[in-house]
C-alpha cells in the first residue's frame, strides 16, 4: 500500500444497535470479529499495536463518532472455526466532538478518494494520514 503512514488509520464501521461506541467505552476493549470480507480481513491483519481506528457508526447515522486505538495486533476471530479469519482487539479512546457525518465527508473535495466513499461497502479499510487529520479537524 502506497501514502500510508507507518502507523496508519483505519476506519472500522459498526451498526450502533449492534454494537456502538458507548458499548466499546463501557467496555474498554473489544474484539473486533466476525468480518467476513477477504480485502477487509487482510486490513486487520495489517493494523499495528497503537494504531488509530476511526469508530464509524453506519446504518441510519452513517458517521465518524470516535477514536479508538488497536490495542492487540490480529489473531484468529473467536467467532469462527476457520482460522483464516481475522480479528484485532480495539480499546476505546477519544469521542469526536461533532460527529463526521457521510455526507460531510463527501461533500470535502478533499476526500474524494477516499475509500471510505469509493468502496462504501467495506467494513475495514485504511485512509491516509492526511483524510484521517482532515476527518479529525472536521470533528472538533
Amino acid at each position: 500500500i502506497t501514502n500510508y503512514t507507518k502507523k496508519m488509520p483505519w476506519p472500522v464501521k459498526s451498526d450502533p444497535e449492534t454494537y456502538g461506541w458507548k458499548e466499546l467505552v463501557k467496555d474498554k476493549t473489544t474484539s473486533w470479529d466476525g468480518v467476513r470480507n477477504y480485502a477487509a480481513r487482510n486490513h486487520l491483519k495489517a493494523m499495528k499495536k497503537g494504531d488509530n481506528v476511526l469508530f464509524y457508526h453506519s446504518g441510519n447515522e452513517s458517521a465518524v463518532v470516535a477514536i479508538a486505538k488497536v490495542n492487540k495486533e490480529f489473531y484468529s476471530d473467536p467467532t469462527s472455526d476457520n482460522e483464516t479469519w481475522a480479528s484485532v482487539e480495539l480499546k476505546s479512546s477519544e469521542t469526536l466532538k461533532n460527529p463526521v457525518t457521510l455526507a460531510k465527508i463527501k461533500a470535502d473535495n478533499r476526500l474524494k478518494e477516499m475509500m471510505l466513499v469509493k468502496i462504501g461497502r467495506l467494513s475495514v479499510m485504511p485512509v491516509t494520514q492526511e483524510e484521517y487529520d482532515i476527518i479529525l479537524e472536521m470533528g472538533k
